[in-house]
């Protein structure tokens, strides 16, 4: 059973091996055992220290001990590029997609990109897994930026360079940028979403007027103890850089740390204990208030991404229409299901799904919600059994080939918005 330290961007320290550590400096001229020192920088240098990311790794061997890499020809929808014809503000919405007899990796199917990617070190892009056998003898590294995993059927073991995490549905864990990993499936097969970060790492966000409590709390991040694997022989490396798959023969397992110290680390989180804000006069707030973790832009306020989450909640709200409200935003918002029913949509959005409704594009409720919800009577009432989220971004979502030609894609989503009767006005 892995064992985990708790908080938020906590400074860590921990070994598998008594001893294996070294104290009091981090690169002494012999570390304990003949272990090699590396430094694993998720941010520059000259970050400002509430800012500054980094762990430093003792392991059996260095990780820069490797061929070079060549063009991987796996995973053939994991990372292609997208749609270059004049993209139309249409709202989309997609169905779940089967699962397959590939591992991990090699089922991982991109979907959405927003941003200019990481070249420049920004946006997001949305990536769906849908695996029938476990990882073996290799493991994969994005370099591109960190990986947000949402299980939404069957549980992942994360078997990573700094710990095992363990991740089931309604969970969800993060890998940073540059952590070699590989994925075991406990249940046999599992599905789910991977938001890949090219921004500025997720932080909490700032609660304002909120106070000193509330929403994800810090206290309820997991991060794994030190964890190794001393496995020789082949061992494939599959590593994204600049969008592309690169992949060389190590020889040995590169998930050899035996003991670590830092802040810069994987994490798990159990959505199940957001601590829920909302209205308890009037009006449904915005759906920033549900916001677990945030990725900053270079505009104050604007997100890179933000990762919010639709979780079970009380509607008590007075002389008020309490599903969320017809809306555009400047925002780009692409939404998921990971379990029972989005309160906005009384059909057709499952678990697994995935829809999107980019900047500036009309949605909200279907007719069917707009009616039950306009003439409910106005009690205490509990939303529950449900779980859904949203990625959402100041860049525009742009779909994949496959996204756009898929028999997953929802050719009738837009009827969702047709049959609302006409407001009746008084006669002149």
């Amino acid at each position: 059973m892995p064992l985990y330290m708790t908080g938020f961007g906590n400074h860590f320290a921990s070994e598998a091996v008594p001893g294996a550590l070294p104290i009091g400096r981090n690169s002494p001229q012999k570390p304990p055992y003949g272990l090699y020192a590396e430094q694993l920088s998720g941010t520059a240098f000259t970050a400002p220290r509430a800012e500054n990311r980094r762990s430093w790794l003792y392991r059996l061997r260095p990780s820069a001990a490797h061929p070079a890499f060549t063009r991987y020809e796996g995973a053939r929808l994991f990372a292609p590029g997208t749609v270059d014809a004049p993209f139309a503000p249409n709202r989309l919405r997609w169905g779940p997609l089967d699962i397959e007899p590939q591992d991990w990796l090699d089922s991982l199917t991109t979907m959405l990109v927003a941003g200019e990617g990481p070249a420049t070190q920004t946006g997001v892009a949305m990536h769906l897994y849908r695996a029938g056998k476990d990882m073996q003898n290799r493991a994969f590294v994005s370099g591109d930026g960190e990986l947000l995993i949402l299980p939404e059927q069957g549980a992942l073991t994360l078997l990573t360079e700094l710990g095992r995490i363990d991740v089931k549905p309604g969970e969800i864990a993060l890998i940073p940028r540059g952590v070699r990993f590989r994925v075991t499936l406990p249940d046999g097969a599992a599905r789910g979403y991977v938001a890949e970060n090219h921004g500025a790492p997720f932080r909490l966000p700032d609660l304002g007027p909120i106070g000193a409590n509330g929403l994800a709390n810090p206290r309820d991040f997991e991060t794994p103890v030190a964890w190794f694997e001393d496995v020789e022989g082949d061992y494939e490396l599959v590593h994204k850089f600049l969008g592309s798959l690169w992949t060389t023969e190590l020889g040995r397992s590169p998930l050899d740390v035996v003991a670590w110290h830092g802040n810069y680390a994987p994490w798990k989180y159990d959505l199940a204990r957001f601590n829920t804000i909302g209205s308890i006069s009037f009006d449904h707030p915005d759906p920033s208030i549900f916001t677990v973790l945030t990725s900053p832009s270079d505009m104050p306020g604007t997100a890179n991404v933000d990762f919010v989450i639709f979780p079970p909640r009380w509607m008590v709200a007075e002389d008020t229409f309490r599903p969320p409200w017809f809306h555009r935003n400047t925002m780009s918002e692409c939404m998921g299901l990971i379990t029972g029913q989005y309160d906005a949509k009384a059909e057709g959005f499952r678990p697994g799904a995935l829809s999107l409704h980019n900047q500036m594009s009309g949605h909200g409720p279907d007719v069917a919600t707009w009616t039950a919800a306009s003439n409910a009577a106005l009690q205490p009432h509990k939303i529950d059994g449900t779980m859904a989220f949203m990625i959402e971004s100041r860049w525009v979502f742009r779909p994949t080939d496959f996204a756009l030609q898929t028999s997953a894609l929802d050719d009738d989503y837009d009827q969702a918005w047709t049959g609302f009767p006409k407001a009746q006005l008084p006669e002149a």
